[in-house]
C-alpha cells in the first residue's frame, strides 16, 4: 500500500514535542518540582524501649519506642525532611484520653527527646482523641452517668465543647513539651480558636497551628487504624468528619478555621480530593497541606509487592500531583524513600 504523500507542516508550525526532545530539555520546561523540603514524616510513638515494630498493613512502616524514635527523626533529617508529626500509642486508655493531656504522656515524652536528639527538626503534634480514648472517637462521648451527658443527643455523640476544652489543655502541654506545631485533626466546630486561645494564654503565641482544615469520612484510612491501634469501638466517625461528596463544605470548613487563626490548612486525605486541594488553594493564601493517608500508601505498596506497578515511579507520581493541585506540603509515609530518589 502507498502511504499519502502529505506536505510537512507549514514554517513557525507548532510543535510541544520540541520541548520534550530531551532528558536537559525535559528538566529544564518542568513546571512541577519536589523536593525533600515539601516533606512531612509521620511517625507512630508507643511505649516500650529499643521498639521497632513494623506494621503489617503499611510495609516499610513501625511502631517506635521513644528511644528509637529519635535515631528516625535524625535519618530524616539528613535526608532534607525539615518536620515529622507524631502519632501516640498510649500504656493504658480511658474514657477521656487523659495520657493526651499528660505532661510524662507519650507525645510530650517523645516531643522532648527529637527535640534534644535533633533541635533543628520541626515537631508537629496530631492532636486528636483517638489514639488515647477506650471508646476510640475523638474526645468526649455523650453517655448516661458522666459529667457532661445531654440527653437531647444520641447516646455516643462527639461531645463537641467539652472536647474543645481538652483539645486546649493538651496543646498547651504538648507545646510546652516542645513542639513546634500543633495539629488538630478532630474536626470540631471551633478547634483552632480553642487551641489558639488556650495557647495564647500561656504565653506560647509563638506555636503555629496547622488544621486538618477538611478532612474527610474516607475508607483509605484503614491501615492507620492499625498503626495507631485507634479503630472506633462503635459507629463510625461520619458524624464529626466530612462526607466524600462534598467540596463546598469543605471551602467552607476550611474558612472557619483561617478565620479562627489557623497558620496552616490541610486536605486529608489527598489523591481523592485534588480537586479540593486546588480550590482551597486558589482561594486562600495560607500555605496548604495535603495528607497522603495510610491506603493511599498502602495500595501502592501492595500493587508493587505483586509486580503490578514500579514503586519509586508511582509513588513519585502521586507526590508529584499532589503538589501539582496546589499543595505546599505533603504529609507522607514515603517521605524517607522519596527524599532519597529525588537526590539519585
Amino acid at each position: 500500500m502507498e502511504l499519502e504523500h502529505k506536505s510537512p507542516p507549514s514554517a513557525g508550525a507548532v510543535r510541544p514535542r520540541r520541548l520534550r526532545r530531551t532528558a536537559a530539555l525535559r528538566r529544564m520546561v518542568q513546571e512541577t518540582r519536589l523536593s525533600p523540603d515539601d516533606f512531612i514524616y509521620p511517625l507512630f510513638i508507643r511505649h516500650g524501649h529499643d521498639l521497632q515494630l513494623p506494621i503489617r498493613s503499611m510495609p516499610g512502616q513501625s511502631q517506635w519506642s521513644v528511644d528509637r524514635v529519635t535515631e528516625e527523626a535524625r535519618s530524616a533529617y539528613r535526608l532534607g525532611i525539615p518536620a515529622v508529626l507524631l502519632f501516640g500509642i498510649p500504656e493504658s486508655k480511658d474514657a477521656c484520653g487523659s495520657d493526651n493531656y499528660d505532661p510524662n504522656g507519650i507525645i510530650p515524652t517523645a516531643i522532648r527527646a527529637i527535640k534534644d536528639a535533633v533541635p533543628e527538626m520541626i515537631v508537629i503534634s496530631d492532636m486528636c482523641f483517638c489514639e488515647y480514648t477506650d471508646h476510640g472517637h475523638c474526645g468526649i462521648i455523650n453517655q448516661p452517668g458522666e459529667a457532661h451527658y445531654n440527653p437531647r443527643l444520641p447516646e455516643g455523640y462527639l461531645l463537641n465543647d467539652p472536647t474543645l476544652e481538652l483539645l486546649a489543655r493538651a496543646s498547651v502541654v504538648h507545646a510546652e513539651a516542645g513542639a513546634d506545631m500543633i495539629a488538630p485533626s478532630g474536626m470540631l466546630d471551633g478547634m483552632v480558636r480553642a487551641i489558639r486561645t488556650g495557647l495564647d494564654a500561656h504565653g506560647l503565641d509563638h506555636v503555629l497551628v496547622l488544621s486538618y482544615a477538611a478532612k474527610y469520612a474516607s475508607g483509605f484510612y484503614g491501615p492507620f487504624r492499625e498503626a495507631a491501634e485507634s479503630p472506633p469501638q462503635f459507629g463510625d466517625r461520619s458524624q464529626y468528619q466530612m462526607s466524600p461528596a462534598n467540596q463546598r463544605e469543605a471551602l467552607k470548613e476550611v474558612a472557619l478555621d483561617v478565620a479562627e487563626g489557623a497558620d496552616m490548612i490541610m486536605v486529608k486525605p489527598a489523591l481523592p480530593y485534588l480537586d479540593v486541594v486546588s480550590a482551597v488553594r486558589q482561594v486562600h493564601n495560607l500555605p496548604v497541606a495535603a495528607y497522603q493517608v495510610s491506603g493511599e500508601y498502602a495500595m501502592l505498596q501492595a500493587a508493587a509487592a505483586n509486580g503490578w506497578l514500579d514503586l519509586r515511579r508511582c509513588a513519585l507520581e502521586t507526590l508529584t500531583g499532589i503538589k501539582r493541585a496546589g499543595a505546599d506540603l505533603i504529609v507522607t509515609y514515603f517521605a524517607k524513600e522519596a527524599a532519597q530518589w529525588l537526590t539519585e
